[in-house]
């Protein structure tokens, strides 16, 4: 069993950055595949980020590649799970949810997802 709590959303202008983080309890959190994806007001949940249990493999959307980051730090208990968002446009404005995957794999769909956190939103202004 993981449960996850997001945090760090805010309003940014354009061309600002947020930091979120994804912070995991469950001992075995170091095993599970993490994601981000993110819903905008009427649309459909769209995937964003993920990256495997070692780090070792990291995948990203063409219209988030070059500009977030997602990491991850299994050590000392932290257990949490970072987007770095840069350069960020309106069209980033969304609920940001991060999941978990027991899968081992890189999943980009949300329904290959276990665990879910409530959200984070992200408001991006002009």
């Amino acid at each position: 069993q993981v449960q996850l709590v997001e945090s760090g959303g805010g309003l940014v202008q354009a061309g600002g950055s947020l930091r979120l983080s994804c912070a995991a309890s469950g001992r075995t959190f170091s095993r599970y595949t993490m994601g981000w994806f993110r819903q905008a007001s009427g649309k459909e949940r769209e995937f964003v980020a993920a990256i495997t249990w070692s780090g070792g493999r990291i995948y990203y959307s063409d219209a988030v590649k070059g500009r977030f980051t997602i990491s991850r730090d299994n050590a000392n208990a932290k257990n949490t799970v970072y987007l770095q968002m840069n350069s960020l446009k309106r069209e980033d404005t969304a609920v940001y949810y991060c999941a978990a995957d027991s899968s081992l794999m890189i999943a980009t769909t949300w329904n290959d997802y276990e665990y879910w956190g409530q959200g984070t939103q992200v408001t991006v202004s002009s």
